[in-house]
């Protein structure tokens, strides 16, 4: 008898896009993601749609076509809201730390919520990408927790040895790494080799 892998390599990612600045961020995972073929389950707060009308000019429906399977937030009896549906993990992107709060405290009244703490009671990979600053103490708890649960909190922090030339190399790098977490190579990242020397310029700069 054939059974069913838990976590197939060609099971999809969820995605999860909140209303914390930085929408770019889940926009550029999910073409990312399409470029390396990865089936991607999407889903979107209704905060989320108002950050990407402000932040770029992409309407909902364009950013819905980048994913493999849309299902609305509202909806907690979607295939992604059981442990039964296989998938490699989620990705948050960008987490607002309200969604962190409910992931913390296990007030799964929404879809990307309820999607997230699946991941985490299954034993898999969720990533959320954190996008607040500056952080107060109840901020930092939830952090703790969501991390002792299983959970990599990762802010978007651009790498700048990365010698970035644009904000869109910035984006790619640090999505480049955390698709790194679930072994996904993008070929999108300028990895680090060891030290690098620094241009002519600058080392004459600093013998003056």
């Amino acid at each position: 008898m054939k059974h069913l892998a838990i976590k197939p390599p060609n099971s999809p990612i969820l995605i999860g896009i909140t209303g914390a600045s930085g929408a770019i961020y889940g926009v550029r995972l999910l073409e990312l993601l399409r470029a390396c073929n990865v089936e991607t389950h999407l889903i979107v707060s209704r905060a989320a749609q108002m950050t990407l009308a402000y932040e770029t000019s992409l309407k909902l429906a364009d950013v819905e076509r980048m994913a493999t399977v849309v299902h609305s937030n509202t909806d907690v009896g979607a295939a992604c809201s059981s442990g039964s549906f296989p998938t490699r993990g989620m990705v948050i992107a960008p987490c607002s730390i309200k969604t962190m709060s409910e992931i913390a405290t296990g007030n799964t009244a929404n879809l990307i919520s309820r999607a997230a703490d699946v991941v985490l009671k299954e034993r898999r990979r969720l990533v959320l990408m954190l996008r607040e600053a500056p952080l107060h103490i109840g901020h930092i708890r939830n952090m703790a927790t969501v991390t002792e649960a299983g959970a990599i909190i990762y802010p978007p922090v651009p790498a700048f040895y990365a010698l970035p030339k644009s904000i869109e190399d910035m984006v790619d790098h640090t999505l480049a790494r955390v698709l790194d977490l679930f072994e996904i190579d993008t070929g999108k990242i300028r990895r680090w080799t060891g030290a690098r020397e620094r241009p002519k310029k600058n080392r004459e700069e600093a013998g003056n």
